[in-house]
C-alpha cells in the first residue's frame, strides 16, 4: 500500500549553508550607500540593536544614536519596572547559571511603571536621540499612547510571532490599521518568517518588519516550541512579500533581519538574501558601552510560565566603535561590522543595499570548510 500525503518538505537555508556570488563589477567600498530608512528617519548604517535589557538602557541608546545608529529599548522590561534598573540588571548577572531564568522571572513579575516609560523616554530623547520602543501586542494598546507622548519616535510590536489576523479571547484585539492610524509614529512589527504573514502584515500600514522566529543565541523558542524558519530562507521569503507589496501599492516597506548573525560575513548574507537592515543583540553585549558586563538574556527569558531564553555569557571584548567601524585585528569577523559591509558590497558591484539585494546567492554548505583543514585543526 502506497502513502499518499499532502504535506511536503521543502529546503531551507541557514547562514552556514549559503554564499553570495562576487559581481562582474567591483566598486571601491567608501562609494557605497549603506544608509537606512524607517519613515522620516534616516541612519547612517543598516545595524539596528535589539530591545534586550543587557544592552539598551537610555544611556546605550544614546551612545548608539551618537555613532549613528537605532537603538530599540524594551518597554516591558527591567527599565520601565525598576526605579534603579541597574541594580535590577545587577542582580541578573550575578545569580548562578541555574537561577538566572527564575532570578529574571522575578524581576519582570514587578509591575510596569507608567512614569519609568515617560521618564525613560525623555532621558533618550532629551539627548538628542531616535528614541525607539519595543512592547509585546498584548501591552501596546495601553502602553504605546504613553511612550509616543512621552515623546517616542518609532515604536516597536515585537512576539515570538506576530500576524495581521489573531484570535484571542478578546473582544476587540490589536489592530494593527488603527494602531498606525492613531500612534503618529512609524510602526515596526515582528516577528515573521512567511510570504503571506509579511504581506498581510504591510497591508496594514506598518512601516517596517522584523523578521525571524527563534535564532539569536540567547533564544530557545525553536527547542522549546519546534517553530522556526533559517534566518536566509525567512529573510528571502519576507523580501518577496516587501516586493510584492511595493508593486501593488508603490510603498516601501523595510525587512529587517532580526537574530541569528555571529559575524560580518552573515550579516552581508542577510542583506544580500534581501534585507534592508538588521538587528543584533548579543554582539552589543560584548561591548564596554552595554549594561550587563558581558552577559545577555533574551525578552522571552522572563516568561513567567514558559520561559524560552538563556542566560548567556559572551564577555566583554570590544567596544562600539571598534564593533561597528574598527580599526581591529580580530580576523573571525566580529568587529568593524559596517566595513564588512560596504567591502562585500563593493565585491559584489553594489552602490546601494537595493543594489546588493540583486547580488547571487548559491547553496555552499562547504563554503566554511573548503580549504580550512589548518583552519579546523586550530
Amino acid at each position: 500500500m502506497s502513502l499518499v500525503t499532502d504535506k511536503e518538505l521543502r529546503p531551507a537555508y541557514g547562514f552556514d549553508e549559503v554564499a553570495i556570488v562576487p559581481g562582474n563589477i567591483t566598486v571601491n567600498p567608501e562609494l557605497t550607500d549603506v544608509h537606512f530608512s524607517i519613515g522620516q528617519h534616516t541612519f547612517d548604517f543598516p545595524i539596528l540593536a535589539a530591545a534586550l535589557d543587557a544592552v539598551v538602557t537610555p544611556r546605550f541608546a544614546v551612545e548608539f544614536s551618537r555613532r549613528g545608529g537605532l537603538a530599540v529599548m524594551n518597554l516591558e522590561g527591567l527599565q520601565c519596572r525598576h526605579e534603579d534598573a541597574d541594580v535590577a540588571i545587577a542582580e541578573v548577572v550575578n545569580a548562578s547559571q541555574d537561577e538566572a531564568a527564575s532570578v529574571i522571572q522575578h524581576l519582570t513579575s514587578a509591575p510596569i511603571k507608567e512614569e519609568l516609560i515617560g521618564r525613560r523616554v525623555r532621558q533618550i530623547k532629551e539627548s538628542g536621540a531616535v528614541c525607539a520602543i519595543s512592547c509585546t501586542p498584548a501591552n501596546t494598546k495601553r502602553l504605546a499612547p504613553i511612550a509616543v507622548n512621552a515623546g517616542a519616535d518609532i515604536f516597536v510590536v515585537q512576539s515570538t510571532v506576530t500576524t495581521a489576523r489573531h484570535i484571542s479571547r478578546s473582544i476587540r484585539g490589536l489592530i494593527f490599521e488603527e494602531l498606525c492610524e492613531n500612534l503618529r509614529v512609524p510602526v515596526v512589527v515582528g516577528n515573521t518568517v512567511t510570504f503571506q504573514a509579511t504581506k498581510e502584515l504591510m497591508e496594514t500600514g506598518v512601516a517596517g518588519i522584523l523578521v525571524g522566529v527563534g535564532p539569536g543565541a540567547i533564544c530557545t523558542s525553536r527547542e522549546v516550541l519546534g517553530v522556526g524558519v533559517p534566518q536566509v530562507t525567512a529573510t528571502m521569503d519576507c523580501a518577496a512579500a516587501r516586493d510584492q507589496h511595493y508593486r501593488e501599492t508603490g510603498r516601501y516597506v523595510p525587512v529587517i533581519t532580526d537574530g541569528g548573525m555571529r559575524n560580518g560575513g552573515d550579516i552581508c548574507r542577510a542583506l544580500a538574501a534581501g534585507a534592508d537592515a538588521v538587528m543584533l543583540g548579543t554582539a552589543f553585549a560584548r561591548t564596554e558601552e552595554a549594561p550587563a558586563k558581558g552577559y545577555s538574556w533574551g525578552m522571552s527569558t522572563g516568561h513567567a510560565e514558559l520561559p524560552r531564553g538563556l542566560r548567556i555569557r559572551p564577555g566583554v571584548e570590544t567596544t562600539l566603535d571598534r564593533l561597528l567601524f574598527g580599526p581591529t585585528s580580530r580576523t573571525d569577523g566580529t568587529e568593524n561590522l559596517v566595513g564588512a559591509i560596504r567591502t562585500c558590497m563593493g565585491v559584489c558591484g553594489a552602490q546601494t543595499i537595493g543594489e546588493f539585494h540583486e547580488a547571487e546567492l548559491i547553496v555552499a554548505p562547504s563554503i566554511k570548510t573548503e580549504g580550512k583543514v589548518y583552519q579546523l585543526a586550530r
